[in-house]
């Protein structure tokens, strides 16, 4: 049965819809021979302030990204590009999310928050056509979106999750919220909101199942 007090599903994109980054972030550091999780950690330095911060919020430009994110590792003692850390952004597409997305969508407000750097033409940050023409038509689903990179906010500021609340029009009690960050879900939960980490397509379905009433 439909749990009548929900009232918006709002999704992350990268993680969720697509299959997590830091898979292939790990992948890129053994094929290079650099300790695992490395890229996670120079992105959790300076949160606030270091280079995949500013890129998320429009601050600095994607060459301006390359060079800030290798004196960060360099700082550490490694040597990696930023722009090879942006070829390593695009996951692979879950098609049965989108399958869910659509079913929300007949009984709820459906909306995307989404941290993303300004490059190329996909909030996915994929450069590929097929990709990017699927991404827009999952995209064309939403009711709202917030990219970060164009509002000059990013997850975790409580600010962007209240913008899609009085976007929707609802209550944070009243919206499900999805995200493979603890971090992200930490605001998001502290306002009202049921929050489903995602570890995998599978748990995202069944979490999603239980919270909404519905079968996907």
């Amino acid at each position: 049965m439909v749990n009548s007090n929900v009232k918006a599903v709002i999704w992350d994109f990268g993680g969720v819809f697509s299959s997590s980054p830091f898979e292939a972030f790990n992948h890129y550091e053994a094929e290079k021979g650099l300790p695992k999780d490395i890229i996670r950690k120079i992105n959790s330095i300076n949160p606030d302030t270091n280079a995949w911060a500013l890129l998320e919020r429009s601050e600095l430009t994607p060459d301006e990204f390359d060079k800030k994110f290798a004196e960060e590792a360099e700082a550490l003692g490694y040597t990696i590009p930023g722009k090879d850390v942006l070829g390593l952004l695009s996951g692979r597409l879950r098609p049965a999310v989108f399958e869910a997305l659509k079913t929300c969508k007949k009984h709820f407000a459906v909306a995307c928050i989404t941290n993303n750097a300004p490059i190329g033409k996909s909030p996915s940050m994929t450069s590929d056509p097929e990709k990017i023409k699927a991404v827009a038509e999952i995209f064309a689903n939403f009711d709202h979106v917030i990219e970060s990179s164009k509002v000059g906010l990013r997850k975790p500021d409580p600010k962007i999750y209240e913008l899609m609340c009085e976007a929707l029009n609802v209550e944070p009690a009243a919206c499900v919220y999805l995200d493979d960050l603890g971090i992200n879900l930490k605001p998001a939960r502290a306002m009202g909101m049921t929050t489903i980490k995602v570890l995998n397509e599978a748990q995202l379905l069944s979490d999603l199942s239980e919270a909404t009433g519905l079968e996907f």
